[in-house]
């Protein structure tokens, strides 16, 4: 009896010994319970989120009433149900109607964001959409185009109804089993269709006053407009970028150029942008009234500054537009401004768990992006890193190594670039299928420019604006920036300056986030059980393996999986697909080169665009190949091979297909493994209603 209850009495003993320190655990058992939700297969029923929320409040409940040892348990419990509640809430408090048909006709609606595509064409996003022949029910609340041609896009002034003739379609499911899946993205963001057209739009109504977003909205675009022209060229456009979030302006060669360099990261405004904003006026301020010492006897400079700085903060919040990375990075700030103002250490893993909760609450859906996974996963490690520094100096003295006062900046930027770059390049592999080999160098050549050059010229600028003398603002800014995509060029040119990787399994990162967790959060020697699944994600990892032949959703596209690399059926046309089918098997070759590659000896796909004939059939069916009929349906085939038809790609999507040993071939679809979910439902490719 002893024996069995031994464990038990370890566990104890060990949450005994972290009393007081697992503040940090509530928002990671809060994301187990979000995590869990989005990773059902089906929507859960009213009935479970009763049952669940009648589970927590039991755990809870107990949580109270019970002893130290068993409380962290229920707490936790508790704590993953409400996470599990919270996401199923989101989620339905965001429905809106989402196309279920191929649309082509007019578009009416009003301009309410403004930006550009993957392949950079100038995209608009409309709300209060009008369609042509569909019940207003059944239009989605907004929808996003794509402007090919003679845009107009100058009449897409923000908060005025344009209209135009699209192409519009639901959002896309994954381009192959276990890909990223667009529909749920556009679910959280309310996109209920997506589309292009290459006709000119042309405006209905000038913009009117309604509410404060679309003034906001024209604010932004007019600021972006105005430092553009202050700053012609690649620097206005970046510089249009950080300051208001507009990427409009920003050319393709430099976003290529900037991820190649890891640099890509300057350009969203995040935790870096807002911290080294608030971080200048913090400390700008508490120097100038440092610099005043009747000034500084009497008033508390510190919390004076951090209570200037937060204004600041939101002003940027609001016109950087207010992302769902900038609101995080402002919950973050807020929350170690607060801290100042309450007398409590600001950089702390407690503030880190206080925004890391607020965000979660708020934005459940952030826990499956990879902006919230990187950027919590860097603020943790340097506040970790940071404070054990700080600790170990504190208890040893004697041992602490002593630098002049003037290179301590240059050992910090040292350290967090390298401790930042650590934490968030597992991450960045696993959802962008590449590393950047030299982007240490690149962050150590640039990030230093961004914080002591282009924020602070930044602000310089925008302080002189109104007095007509934000000319040397401006130019130091440019400057800065010029020296920032200047390294990127450099950088992102040199051989193999982009390592490809291979997309690893649905278990690798969560995994490699349990262990470091565990390694960062848990105090004692105990910690080190954390290296275990680490390990074991690596492993798992190593040994990931694509899949041997992959067909898209519409069938007209094929890549099998070669000696020399995927080889693809065509050179051009479902260019998404193809490039991420490449991008997961940790290959840089472009879809023309891929398409040219030499095929495998061996028959394995036969592809046949309308009813085969019965010599070619019987053919494909003697190399037992896999025989796709995408068009048609097959019926009745007398074939030993194993046929995909039209009502197969219906039913599962995307595909991939494996040899057998035995012989005979394995399927995996995309829709059956996405699952029945609120985003998943009712987006089959239908005909719209005549």
């Amino acid at each position: 009896m002893r024996t069995s209850l031994a464990p038990l009495h370890f566990a104890a003993l060990a949450l005994l010994r972290q009393r007081g320190r697992l503040f940090p655990w509530v928002p990671v058992m809060m994301a187990c319970g979000i995590g869990f939700w989005f990773g059902l297969g089906r929507e859960p029923e009213p009935g479970h989120y009763a049952a669940a929320a009648a589970a927590g409040l039991c755990a809870a409940l107990l949580a109270l009433r019970v002893g130290p040892a068993a409380a962290p348990i229920a707490a936790a419990v508790a704590l993953a149900v409400l996470g599990f509640l919270l996401a199923g809430f989101r989620a339905h408090d965001v429905a809106a109607p989402v196309l279920g048909f191929r649309y082509y006709g007019p578009v009416e609606g009003r301009v309410v964001a403004l930006d550009r595509s993957f392949s950079n064409r100038p995209r608009v996003t409309l709300d209060r959409v009008v369609l042509s022949r569909v019940d207003p029910d059944a239009t989605p609340g907004r929808v996003r185009i794509s402007l090919h041609g003679e845009t107009g896009l100058d009449r897409a002034v923000p908060g005025a109804r344009v209209i135009t003739t699209a192409h519009l379609s639901p959002p896309s499911g994954p381009v192959e089993p276990g890909g990223f899946d667009f529909r749920r993205l556009a679910w959280f963001e309310g996109l209920g269709a997506v589309g292009y057209t290459r006709s000119p739009m042309l405006g209905l109504t000038a913009p009117a006053p309604d509410g404060w977003r679309p003034w906001v909205f024209a604010l932004r675009m007019r600021l972006s407009e105005a430092i553009r022209a202050q700053l012609p060229g690649r620097s206005g456009g970046f510089a249009a970028a950080i300051v208001t979030g507009d990427r409009s302006a920003v050319e393709s060669a430099v976003l290529e150029d900037l991820r190649a360099s890891n640099l890509a990261h300057l350009l969203a405004i995040s935790g870096l942008h807002m911290g080294l904003l608030t971080g200048f006026v913090f400390a700008g301020l508490r120097a100038g009234i440092a610099l005043v010492p009747p000034l500084a006897l009497r008033v508390p400079g510190k919390k004076l500054a951090a209570a200037a700085a937060l204004p600041v903060a939101f002003a940027y919040l609001l016109i950087s537009g207010a992302s769902v990375a900038t609101e995080r990075a402002f919950i973050m700030v807020a929350v170690m401004l607060l801290a100042v103002l309450l007398d409590r250490r600001a950089l702390t893993l407690r503030a880190v768990a206080m925004a890391a909760m607020l965000v979660l609450a708020l934005r459940p859906e952030s826990l499956v992006t990879a902006g919230f996974q990187m950027s919590f996963a860097a603020t943790t490690a340097l506040v970790a890193v940071f404070g054990a520094l700080r600790n170990w100096q504190q208890a040893r003295p004697e041992d602490a190594w002593r630098m002049p006062r003037w290179l301590r900046p240059a050992l910090a930027v040292l350290i967090s670039s390298a401790v930042a770059g650590a934490a968030t390049a597992p991450i960045a592999a696993v959802h962008f299928n590449q590393m950047s080999q030299y982007g240490l160098l690149a962050n150590l050549a640039s990030v230093p420019v961004m914080g002591m050059v282009v924020m602070p010229a930044a602000v310089l600028a925008f302080l002189l604006w109104p007095l007509g003398l934000a000319g040397p603002g401006f130019a130091a800014m440019g400057a800065g920036i010029d020296w920032i995509l200047g390294v990127a060029h450099r950088v992102a040119g040199w051989e193999g300056a982009v390592i490809p990787v291979v997309k690893p399994g649905g278990a690798v990162l969560p995994l490699l986030a349990a262990g470091a967790l565990v390694v960062v959060l848990w105090q004692g020697r105990l910690r080190l059980a954390g290296l275990l699944p680490v390990l074991l994600a690596a492993t798992f990892w190593l040994g990931a393996e694509r899949p041997e032949i992959l067909i898209s959703e519409t069938g007209k596209l094929t890549g099998v999986m070669g000696s020399g690399g995927r080889v693809l059926s065509k050179p051009r046309g479902e260019g998404f697909a193809a490039r991420s089918w490449l991008e997961n098997d940790g290959d840089l070759a472009a879809q023309e080169d891929a398409a040219t590659r030499r095929e495998p000896p061996d028959p394995v796909l036969a592809v046949f665009d309308g009813a085969p004939e019965p010599a070619m059939l019987a053919a494909a069916c003697a190399a037992e190949a896999l025989v796709l009929v995408p068009e048609t349906v097959l019926d009745g085939a007398d074939c030993a091979a194993v046929v995909v038809d039209k009502n197969h790609l219906r039913a599962l999507g995307a595909i991939a297909a494996h040899r057998r040993d035995g012989g005979g071939y394995s399927f995996t679809g995309a829709r059956p493994l996405a699952g029945d979910r609120l985003w998943t439902r009712g987006t089959g490719r239908r005909e719209a209603p005549q």
